[in-house]
């Protein structure tokens, strides 16, 4: 008996797809780090701010940063004397007499009123053209400067905890460089004029700057509070952030669409994409109460302080304590001060807010700055006969393991040395250890006996040439993609040279613009290459190099028969000049090797020829016989 399952069972019987992982960051980063912090120390950590965003605005364009001080003088000075002089113009208005006598001897004071508001508005204006040149330049030093920080740390520095967590609430601080330098700069603004329009209403009556003062006190702490809470959120999604751009890039990009849709991804993406905002999006409304708990208790209790300073006002006028015309021109000046008050205030917890995602990126630059490899001051020469690796042992941070056990090894100028073992063996590792990349944890790393853990990574870099495994494709032109950026001449002799070593001549030629064609299909005018082609690329870029050590780590993975061919014939080929290490699981690629070595768990456990290995009873005959048993 024959049972047909219909779509409906189907469907019903099919689990529905897991939520995204709950990503709970418990390293030394994981810890707000003003969770503890008082009122008082937040308030605090303006005058800090303050001081290194105009370090940073001093570097970057010292006359624009002259510019901004005497405008924000300049304003200052122009709301004293419009405040002084309307108290002048008042006094004249509101005397006995005649009304043309009043206006006749208050024109000279309006005259200056008028100036100087115009003057207000001039110093405005020179204001937004000096933030509009000077931002863009604190943004690009800000964002230059991350990227630097993140290129030049040690490689092992991106598996430690909270590296990337910590660097993506960097890149927040970067987007909010722009708003800090507008805070600033308005902060300074009103505390000028609040300045200003302070001094002239304390000359009215002394009573009513401190009563202004506390209309406006619970504003700036409900806006710190709120501010405090809004950090808060930001710091818990940091880890939800981080990986949901990282989602978001892999399910975007071109590269990687047919993957997405041959393999039905795309409804599943979508639905990950969106549980993870939800889980983001929650933090935030669960926020929003308290929010609206500061916002309400603060607003009501300023209200009633500015209540008090308009009734204190009034009882200052009815009593004959002050002159008509000094109420009045109290009036005007309580409204301008209550404004500069509310804007000093108002700038000021921006500032601090902003200031919370410029620190986090701060804290990431100084640690950045502290995983710079600090190697020595030794060079290597542009010659290297021999490297040699004494009990070498290295472990990635967070595992029980170490990926290198106590390997010893002697490789000398023109010897090719292939590396092979099954996945995890630590073969990639040992690689990154000749290279320096990664700087043993114990034992030593020797060229020509130089310790590379004494020796300036420019200068070891410089003679190095890698094609790793997981090889880059850089979206710049064939050129660049061959040179590094690193042109050797000024003509593409040299270029061509290293194209046809790796049979890539046609493929370039047929570009649209040769090597100048942008390799990025993303872009306009730009081309793409096959997984091939890319690869034999990126062993172009090696040979370019001409460096004393090549490392190649599967190099020909994703080519045919002719390039892998071509490829190791090149290696022979220019065998003789340098160190050449192989790492590979292919083993057929191994019979061009002078000496092996077969890996297992951080270990060599055999070594020697080719024909050797293949006709002993070793982990090299076994894996070479599943290789042919297919």
């Amino acid at each position: 008996m024959q049972v047909t399952v219909t779509d409906t069972s189907l469907k019903d019987s099919t689990p529905p797809p897991p939520p995204p992982a709950t990503i709970n960051f418990e390293g030394k980063h994981g810890k707000n780090p003003l969770a503890e912090a008082s009122f008082a120390k937040m308030c605090g950590r303006l005058p800090s701010v303050l001081g290194h965003t105009a370090r940073m605005a001093w570097a970057v364009d010292r006359p624009v940063v002259m510019l901004l001080l005497t405008c924000q003088l300049l304003t200052g000075a122009a709301a004293a004397t419009v405040l002084a002089f309307t108290a002048k113009a008042l006094a004249h208005i509101l005397g006995a007499g005649a009304v043309s006598e009043h206006l006749h001897a208050a024109l000279p004071a309006l005259l200056v009123v008028t100036a100087a508001a115009a003057a207000g508005r001039v110093s405005s204006a020179l204001s937004s053209y000096a933030d509009g040149r000077i931002t863009p330049l604190l943004m690009t030093e800000a964002d230059v400067a991350l990227v630097s920080a993140v290129c030049r740390v040690e490689a092992s520095a991106y598996g430690e905890d909270g590296f990337s967590d910590r660097q993506e609430a960097a890149e927040v601080g970067v987007t909010r460089t722009r708003m800090m330098v507008q805070d600033a700069q308005r902060f300074m603004t009103a505390a000028v004029r609040m300045i200003a329009a302070g001094g002239v209403i304390t000359a009215l009556h002394w009573m009513m700057l401190p009563l202004l003062l506390l209309a406006v006190l619970p504003a700036g702490m409900g806006a710190v509070l709120s501010a405090r809470v809004d950090y808060e959120t930001h710091y818990a999604n940091v880890g939800d952030r981080n990986v949901r751009a990282m989602m978001r890039w892999w399910a975007t990009y071109s590269r990687y669409g047919d993957e997405v849709r041959a393999n039905g991804m795309t409804g599943y993406l979508v639905y990950w994409y969106r549980a993870l905002s939800d889980r983001i999006d929650e933090r935030t409304l669960t926020a929003a109460p308290r929010m609206l708990r500061i916002v309400l208790a603060s607003s009501a209790l300023g209200g009633v302080f500015l209540l008090g300073t308009w009734a204190t006002l009034a009882w200052l006028a009815t009593t004959g304590r002050v002159a008509l015309p000094v109420a009045a021109t109290a009036v005007v000046a309580v409204q301008t001060t209550l404004a500069a008050l509310s804007q000093f205030v108002i700038h000021g917890a921006a500032m601090f807010h902003t200031s919370l995602y410029l620190a986090d990126m701060r804290s990431f630059l100084d640690m950045a700055a502290e995983r710079v490899p600090k190697r020595g001051e030794l060079t290597i020469s542009e010659r290297v006969e021999e490297i040699r690796l004494d009990e070498v042992v290295y472990q990635y941070p967070g595992t029980e393991q170490p990926a290198v056990d106590g390997v010893s090894l002697t490789l000398h100028r023109g010897e090719i040395l292939a590396i092979v073992g099954e996945n995890g063996s630590g073969k990639s590792t040992l690689a990154k250890l000749i290279t320096g990349i990664l700087l043993a944890d114990k034992g030593r790393v020797l060229w020509d006996s130089t310790d590379l853990a004494d020796t300036r990574p420019d200068s070891l870099w410089s003679r190095t040439a890698l094609v790793p495994q997981n090889f880059a494709c850089w979206p710049l032109r064939a050129r660049e993609n061959i040179t590094l950026g690193q042109p050797k001449t000024f003509d593409d002799g040299p270029v061509w040279e290293a194209v046809d070593a790796v049979g890539m001549r046609k493929a370039v030629e047929k570009l649209p613009k040769q090597l100048d064609t942008l390799l990025a299909k993303e872009l306009f005018g730009g081309a793409e290459l096959s997984g091939g082609q890319w690869q034999r690329l990126a062993c172009g870029r090696a040979l370019y190099r001409q460096t004393p050590l090549l490392i190649l780590d599967e190099p020909t993975s994703q080519m045919d028969p002719r390039g892998e061919h071509q490829i190791f014939l090149e290696i022979k080929r220019i065998a003789a000049k340098r160190m050449t290490i192989v790492v590979t699981h292919q083993l057929e690629n191994t019979r061009l090797a002078d000496r092996i070595l077969v890996m297992r768990d951080g270990r060599i456990i055999e070594q020697g020829r080719y024909d050797e290995l293949a006709y002993g009873s070793g982990l090299f005959a076994e894996l070479l016989a599943l290789a042919k048993d297919r």
